[in-house]
C-alpha cells in the first residue's frame, strides 16, 4: 500500500554548526534581533530600515504562524554564538527558508558587528545540510543584489552559483544539495 510522506512541521527543528546554534523563530527573540538588526548600513543592498521590537514581534508572530499555503514552509532561525563550546552567546543574525517541496529559497543575514567572521559563510552551509537532511530540500535558491560582494561569497559557500535569471534587480543563485548518505 502506498504511503504519502508526512508534510514538513511548521516549526523548524533547530541545527548547529562549529559555532553557532540554529534557533527556532520566536517572538519572545524579537527585542534582542532588533538590536542585531539595528545598523541601517545591513538594508543598503535590500533596502527598508532597521525595526523596532514590536513591529519585529509582530513579524516574528506571523512569520511563526506559518504560511497560508499549505504546500509552503517559512522556516526561520535566530543564530546565536555558542561562547567557549557551550550554549547561551549573544544572537548574531539570523537564516530563513521557505520550502515549496525539495526547493528552497534561502537568505541570511549577520548584524553588522559580528560581520567578517564567516558567521553567514558558516550558518548558510549549516542550512544547506540541514535543508537536505531534515527537510528534503533538493535545490536551494537565494537573490542578491548584483554589487553585494558578500553575500555572493556566502552563497558560493552554500553551494549556489549565478543564474542567467534576474529578480527585482537581484540575480537568482541555485544549487543542489544532497542528503547525507544512510549509515
Amino acid at each position: 500500500m502506498p504511503t504519502t510522506a508526512a508534510p514538513p512541521p511548521i516549526t523548524p527543528p533547530r541545527f548547529t554548526t562549529a559555532r553557532l546554534d540554529a534557533l527556532p523563530l520566536e517572538p519572545a527573540y524579537a527585542e534582542e534581533m532588533a538590536a542585531v538588526l539595528a545598523d541601517p548600513a545591513l538594508y543598503g543592498f535590500t533596502g527598508g530600515e532597521p525595526p523596532v521590537p514590536a513591529a519585529l514581534r509582530a513579524r516574528y508572530e506571523r512569520q511563526c504562524a506559518g504560511s497560508p499555503d499549505p504546500g509552503e514552509r517559512w522556516w526561520n532561525w535566530v543564530l546565536r554564538v555558542r561562547e567557549d563550546g557551550e550554549a547561551g552567546g549573544e544572537l548574531v543574525g539570523y537564516v530563513q527558508a521557505t520550502a515549496r517541496g525539495s526547493r528552497a529559497e534561502i537568505a541570511w543575514v549577520v548584524g553588522t558587528p559580528w560581520q567578517g567572521r564567516g558567521y553567514a559563510s558558516e550558518a548558510a552551509q549549516g542550512l544547506a545540510a540541514h535543508l537536505a537532511s531534515a527537510g528534503g530540500v533538493r535545490e536551494l535558491v537565494a537573490h542578491i543584489h548584483p554589487d553585494h560582494a558578500a553575500s555572493a561569497a556566502v552563497a558560493v559557500a552554500a553551494g549556489l552559483g549565478p543564474t542567467e535569471e534576474w529578480e527585482d534587480g537581484e540575480r537568482r543563485w541555485a544549487g543542489s544539495v544532497t542528503p547525507p548518505p544512510v549509515p
